[in-house]
């Protein structure tokens, strides 16, 4: 007989976490302009789902968005700075999204400003967000979702401990129609 779980519930807000030389905290308003100085770049525009243009209109949608899906209980995204003591202005953003019908399986995004790349920030972010499933949502199943030609993003995935899934490439549509496929990637439960 299996033990039925209970459904995953975020901490209440605002929250962060602090490890590996990193401090994530929630986007606040005042971050909208720097949301804008990171995510409105060619590369954030080709990996990932934001708008593009990001300007800041679409900074304030999306700051908007994060917000209801946080109140949801259904994603938390955070902004990564290197300290908190510093008040260091964000370098990217990692976020956390709950999926299934008790929110235990969790899918983890990322995105770092052109600026910041190359410093191992994504890689430390995604390890420091997989520990915080892992043992604060008490995940069942941790994934990343990775175009198989974003030999970066691969790179950080591998880096954080993930392996490829041996399934399917997962085939989704973007809102302005276009199908993209998604390599998925594993994160095995520590001391399993």
């Amino acid at each position: 007989m299996t033990t039925p779980h209970t459904a995953a519930v975020l901490p209440e807000p605002p929250f962060s976490l602090t490890g590996d030389g990193l401090f994530l905290r929630e986007w606040t308003q005042e971050d909208i302009p720097v949301m804008v100085r990171l995510f409105d770049e060619p590369e954030v525009a080709r990996w990932t789902p934001l708008s593009s243009p990001f300007d800041l209109d679409a900074a304030a949608r999306y700051l908007g968005r994060a917000r209801a899906a946080r109140e949801a209980g259904t994603r938390i995204q955070f902004a990564i700075s290197e300290t908190a003591e510093d008040g260091s202005a964000p370098r990217g953003e990692v976020l956390a999204m709950l999926k299934g019908d008790d929110g235990r399986d969790v899918e983890i995004g990322y995105a770092i400003g052109a600026a910041h790349r190359g410093r191992g920030l994504a890689v430390r972010a995604v390890r420091l967000l997989t520990d915080f499933a892992w043992t604060v949502i008490g995940a069942r199943r941790v994934v990343l979702r990775i175009e198989p030609d974003n030999d970066a993003s691969s790179a950080v995935a591998r880096r954080a401990g993930y392996t490829a899934a041996d399934l399917p490439l997962d085939v989704v549509e973007d809102p302005d129609g276009t199908r993209i496929s998604l390599r998925i990637w594993e994160h095995r439960r520590p001391g399993v």
